[in-house]
């Protein structure tokens, strides 16, 4: 199948773009209007530069060296030499799609024409992408004032040293660019600075970020419903007038699509429900979720403000001619959101991990224990419970935030930052995490309309999530190894509903 050409020119990439070329390999290409921003920011950093104006990180050194002037004859020598001190990186090695994801960030933001880089840096860095040459980048190093040491590896390995990824075997960076028909970037005034100082990893892990729980929100609203299906709840929950008499962020929409999904199901005949008032994480599921929805759009807002604009150090004020230093690069806002996200997503765990235990309680939910076809003779699902109970655990762990200012760095000058790479980090790790926690509920509760004997009379949604978890996962008759269902439906989570 031909790969999807996404063209980046006055309209500016969008998250789900970055997504379509850090995980299906679509192509990039630059316009016109993206190339002219690109040359008219780099007119300015060149005619400033003859003019021998003091401009940071061109004409003296970076962070606390910013008194440091450069020697003329050591202006294009220094910026071979930033990719190599930035290259500080440590700890696993990013996955492609995430170095893919970082590459299509750090293009974005220099075609939105602040950066002042070369155009034969910007064509070259679009040449490795498309051309899939990828950076080996350790995960762990950045603080948030821009991703200094990812891309400082990323510089340096487009420059032909270090090591990168091609055609899925690890090599010599000079080797993958020889055998992709490639030169190393020819870095000129400004350009080494100019690739490294920009929050492209952790823009770009939060595009494939929001895909993800873009899925997990479909999926999520898939396993309440057909949990609302095998308890038998009320739909008092999700009545639209209730909802509306306090319509607090993404509520009412979470209902309207959990009525959706339940669109012809026999709960919404009277007295079909068991209880008059279910558990909360039941009857609270449009609240919760709504929580969910709401921070998602936050963090998208703030993640498409990252893409769409320059966050460099300093800024090329094209129109004014102008260099400005400033703190654009600072994230605080970015990771104020992405904070948020994760403690909505660990919300959302509470709620399935209770409903999944509350299912299988007999004296809750009205269902053999465990959710057991033989009863007390077998487990049925009892030691799930403990899995379940870890990645809980996990999750909320993971939702404590982590964005307050670490330690002071270069001589007391970069006294602020953000950590929003690892903000962002450990959001994914909660994604991750509760993937598996919506799949056992998927399972719990597709169990239960069996045992319930609902199967015939339930909504359209819930009947294509039972037909989906049992395209892969065979009914529970005797005790087995569950982890391969597990990570079955795990995997189907992780794409999206069709």
């Amino acid at each position: 199948m031909t790969a999807r050409v996404i063209v980046l020119d006055a309209k500016s990439l969008g998250t789900a773009d970055v997504a379509e070329i850090a995980r299906r390999n679509a192509r990039l290409v630059l316009g016109e209007e993206a190339l002219r921003r690109i040359r008219v920011s780099r007119a300015v950093i060149e005619h400033l530069t003859q003019l021998g104006k003091p401009l940071y990180g061109v004409t003296t050194g970076l962070g606390a060296c910013v008194d440091t002037p450069l020697a003329e004859a050591d202006l294009i020598a220094f910026q071979h030499s930033v990719p190599l001190s930035h290259s500080m990186g440590a700890g696993p090695a990013l996955p492609t799609e995430a170095v893919r994801a970082l590459m299509a960030a750090r293009i974005s933001g220099m075609v939105a024409g602040g950066t002042g880089t070369s155009e034969g840096v910007v064509m070259g860095l679009v040449a490795a992408l498309n051309a899939g040459v990828h950076p080996v980048i350790p995960s762990w190093g950045s603080i948030g004032a821009a991703d200094l040491a990812p891309l400082g590896h990323l510089a340096r390995a487009l420059r032909g040293d270090g090591e990168a990824e091609f055609q899925g075997r690890i090599m010599p960076s000079a080797e993958a660019l020889r055998l992709a028909g490639l030169e190393p970037l020819d870095l000129r005034e400004k350009d080494g600075h100019a690739i490294i100082v920009a929050n492209s990893l952790t823009t770009g892990t939060a595009c494939l970020c929001l895909e993800d729980v873009a899925c997990l929100i479909d999926w999520s609203l898939a396993a309440i419903a057909l949990n609302y299906e095998a308890f038998r709840s009320s739909l008092h929950a999700i009545d639209e007038d209730a909802l509306s008499a306090r319509p607090a962020f993404g509520q009412c929409e979470i209902g309207a699509r959990l009525r959706a999904e339940l669109a012809g199901s026999g709960l919404w005949k009277e007295n079909s429900a068991r209880r008059l008032q279910d558990p909360l994480s039941y009857r609270c599921a449009p609240q919760v979720m709504g929580g969910l929805l709401h921070a998602f759009d936050q963090a998208k807002m703030a993640t498409e403000i990252e893409l769409a604009h320059s966050g460099d150090n300093p800024v090329i004020l094209a129109a004014a001619g102008r260099v400005v230093s400033n703190g654009n690069f600072d994230l605080t806002a970015l990771a104020l959101a992405w904070e948020q996200l994760g403690q909505a997503l660990a919300h959302c765990a509470v709620g399935s991990a209770n409903r999944s235990m509350k299912l299988m309680s007999p004296t809750v939910a009205g269902l053999p224990r465990f959710l057991s076809a033989r009863g007390g003779s077998r487990q049925g699902y009892a030691e799930l419970q403990k899995p379940l109970a870890a990645l809980e655990a996990e999750i909320r762990h993971l939702a404590n935030p982590m964005s307050l200012s670490p330690l002071a760095v270069s001589d007391g000058i970069e006294d602020q930052s953000s950590m929003a790479p690892r903000v962002v980090a450990k959001t994914a790790a909660i994604i991750e995490r509760l993937r598996y926690l919506v799949a056992m509920e998927l399972i719990f509760a597709a169990t239960g309309v069996e045992l319930r004997g609902v199967v015939d009379s339930m909504g359209e949604g819930p009947q294509r999530s039972y037909a989906a978890v049992r395209a892969l996962v065979e009914p529970l008759d005797d005790d087995r190894e569950m982890s391969t269902d597990m990570t079955r439906i795990a995997r189907m989570v992780a794409g999206p509903r069709l």
